[in-house]
């Protein structure tokens, strides 16, 4: 039996203690109105490459499992930027840090200038 990727995502966990093996994805399980989990969704998980490559410092994410054209199970991801209290379209880009940050730069840039 072939095995699947590794998985890198702060919200896999595993238990293989004395052949009991135990896994699950804990943003998941804390969503009561979810479908099941399974390991295979982990594969095309977006979690991950969100937590990579967003620009928020104060995002918390929801995932569900949802079926799509009745067929495929698959994650979708809700976000918010607990700073400013908004939903993200774009959970790779939260506008609110985006210009916390470029204020800050701009700051910094006058400061060393100074």
């Amino acid at each position: 039996m072939a095995k699947s990727k590794a998985v890198n995502c702060p919200y896999y966990y595993y238990d293989y203690f004395r052949g009991q093996e135990w896994e699950e994805c804990r943003l998941i399980a804390r969503n009561p109105r979810s479908r099941p989990w399974r390991r295979s969704l982990c594969d095309t998980c977006p979690v991950p490459e969100i937590l990579r490559e967003t620009n928020c410092q104060h995002l918390a994410l929801e995932a569900t499992v949802v079926r799509k054209w009745k067929l495929f199970d698959r994650v979708e991801v809700f976000a918010v930027c607990t700073e400013a209290m908004e939903k993200l379209e774009n959970p790779k880009y939260c506008p609110y840090c985006a210009a916390k940050q470029a204020a800050a730069e701009a700051q910094g840039d006058t400061k060393s200038n100074g």
